[in-house]
């Protein structure tokens, strides 16, 4: 059977899109300045454990709410999602670059949609009654891209994967082939990971990352920074 969606997902989770996702480090500076991430070994562990403890309870759960509420024309709920998306993000720097990526997402693929529910979701961008976090647009156009849901979270993770492992090897620094190794190593991570976000319990979707919002929230006062976030 003809794979209809595929170009459609590579464009969505394309790490170059022009939203500004390669000034955000979304706290690895940190990590790096205070030498917690300083080989390949502990960039992996940063990215595997932000994967596993971060992404898959937060904003990749999140992006799988948010395909669902817009595959039932939800926008009350989309709604909801982006207010609780909003209270989850306690690091300023991490809560606005989330925002920032979001509408810019927004302004890409809203030129080539014209469902309703994306038309309403662009009067409250400009209403400034959502903060549009990019998790949430992510899912929606997702959603009306008609993208199945556990490819569209393969992407959502593995597009979350190469910008770490990209700033790693920037920020490290690492090689090259270290970086390829790492991203390598993951494949299985990002299919077990798809599988056990579709089953989260709704319950644990938000849980805290205290170390992980603390880092990002020393970035705000580092001497010297490279990133925004």
């Amino acid at each position: 059977m003809e794979n209809k969606f595929l170009g459609k997902l590579l464009h969505l989770s394309d790490p170059t899109l022009p939203i500004g996702g390669f000034t955000h480090s979304n706290g690895l500076e940190t990590y790096v300045q205070k030498e917690i991430v300083h080989n390949k070994d502990t960039a992996e562990s940063y990215v595997r454990h932000n994967l596993w403890y971060n992404l898959k309870y937060n904003d990749a759960a999140l992006m799988r709410l948010a395909y669902d509420a817009t595959r039932n024309d939800d926008i009350d709920l989309l709604r909801s999602l982006d207010e609780e998306c909003t209270a989850l993000k306690s690091p300023k720097e991490i809560r606005e670059a989330s925002k920032k990526l979001g509408v810019r997402l927004y302004k890409i693929f809203s030129r080539y949609q014209e469902q309703p529910i994306l038309i309403c979701w662009g009067e409250l961008i400009k209403q400034k009654k959502v903060d549009s976090h990019y998790c949430l647009v992510y899912g929606m156009l997702a959603a009306l891209l008609d993208i199945p849901i556990r490819e569209a979270l393969h992407g959502y993770y593995y597009n979350a994967a190469i910008t770490m492992v990209t700033n790693a090897v920037k920020l490290v620094p690492l090689g090259q082939l270290d970086g390829q190794d790492i991203l390598f190593y993951l494949h299985d991570d990002l299919m077990t990971l798809c599988d056990e976000t579709l089953e989260v319990d709704r319950d644990l979707i938000g849980l805290c990352n205290v170390g992980f919002d603390i880092r990002c929230m020393q970035h705000e006062r580092l001497y010297t920074r490279v990133y925004i976030s």
